[in-house]
């Protein structure tokens, strides 16, 4: 690169990473030490099938200043343990999440995973793995082809691109802030202890010994993929289920980008319109935890960055490491439903709202605790 602003662009790019540097000097990190976990009934604790994997970043979503929001945006809490919307989600992920060694074991009228659904959960993984890294990488890439394609000049590029990272850096904070206050826990412990005599706090049951037909005390999930590991254990993440990560990360990220090209509304566009794209977790290269390359597979999606949202918030049901209320509710038409507020996907697109329509200002919000 050459240039007359050259120079004078870097000096001012060190700047600007300087002054964000002083403003989260106090952002905590990932540590979980002072953390305690508790062993009440639906509240998170580790994968027993990854019992050391400890606790990621407790502290880190109350105690971190935000980027851009104006507010700490927050969500009501998941549906409460024994509902029926509980119930049914819990009967969905364990059909449909359950590891493939384990398919047998099911009842013989739950919905089990089709491939479709396998080639889904895995496609959306980038699950810190080697050589893949986590989501906010995937969806930058996805928005890479959007901005191509849109024929963006160099200013576009600097502003879409802003926005978009600054919404997932509201996104990282205020859902680990979520998901430590609800302290909701993942299926592969929520199953495993459906029965209330199950589990630390297990008491017995002085009625009868037989336990609840929605618990499974042998269920393991699908997991999250641990690409390209040498034989590692895919698995369940060390931190709450509610609300997904990767549910509001993705809406952040391509709600954003959405309002960046002024799309209208909370339903499909086409601005992945004749595009296909190729994620790492499937590109002919990168192998499975057994060592096993999984095939390229070139993926469209019709009813645009949309349906890329609601694909990726699925896509951990289909993994067997959340509940598909951590993603989203749908109403009676089986759309999204933002207004009740539960999930992800409404996190997410709050952020993106705020921060679009607020200018991306640097945020006056401070950490919660």
């Amino acid at each position: 690169m050459s240039g007359d602003g050259l120079q004078a662009g870097r000096n001012y790019g060190l700047l600007v990473a300087q002054k964000l540097l002083e403003k989260r000097q106090a952002d905590p990190g990932a540590s979980d030490v002072g953390y305690v976990a508790s062993l009440a009934p639906g509240a998170h604790r580790p994968d027993p099938d990854n019992p050391e994997q400890g606790f990621h970043a407790p502290f880190y979503g109350a105690k971190s200043r935000c980027f851009a929001v104006t507010e700490r945006h927050e969500l009501a809490p998941p549906p409460a343990l024994q509902s029926q919307e509980y119930i049914d989600a819990l009967r969905q992920v364990r059909g449909k999440g359950i590891a493939p060694a384990l398919m047998g074991t099911l009842p013989a009228d739950f919905d089990r995973r089709t491939p479709n659904e396998t080639v889904v959960g895995i496609y959306w993984g980038y699950d810190g793995a080697a050589g893949l890294g986590t989501p906010p990488r995937l969806y930058n890439q996805i928005v890479r082809a959007v901005a191509i394609q849109q024929c963006n000049d160099i200013a576009q590029n600097a502003r879409l691109f802003a926005l978009v990272n600054a919404a997932m850096g509201d996104a990282g904070i205020l859902s680990w802030d979520q998901k430590y206050i609800h302290d909701f826990w993942r299926p592969v412990v929520g199953i495993r202890e459906a029965d209330p005599s199950l589990g630390p706090a297990g008491m017995g049951n002085s009625v009868t010994n037989r336990i609840s037909e929605d618990a499974d005390p042998s269920w393991l999930p699908l997991g999250a993929p641990n690409t390209n590991s040498g034989g590692k254990n895919n698995f369940t993440p060390n931190f709450p289920a509610y609300p997904s990560g990767h549910a509001t990360f993705g809406a952040a990220a391509l709600h954003i980008t959405r309002l960046f090209y002024g799309v209208k509304g909370h339903c499909n566009d086409d601005l992945f319109k004749n595009l296909t794209f190729v994620s790492e977790e499937f590109n002919g290269v990168n192998q499975d935890n057994q060592g096993t390359v999984r095939p390229k597979h070139d993926r469209s999606f019709p009813g645009g960055l949309w349906e890329m949202i609601r694909e990726n918030g699925v896509s951990r049901v289909y993994l067997g490491v959340h509940w598909l209320f951590d993603a989203f509710v749908e109403d009676e038409n089986k759309n999204i439903n933002l207004q009740c507020n539960i999930g992800g996907v409404p996190l997410g697109v709050k952020i993106a709202e705020d921060i679009f329509y607020n200018s991306l200002n640097l945020s006056n919000v401070g950490p919660r605790l």
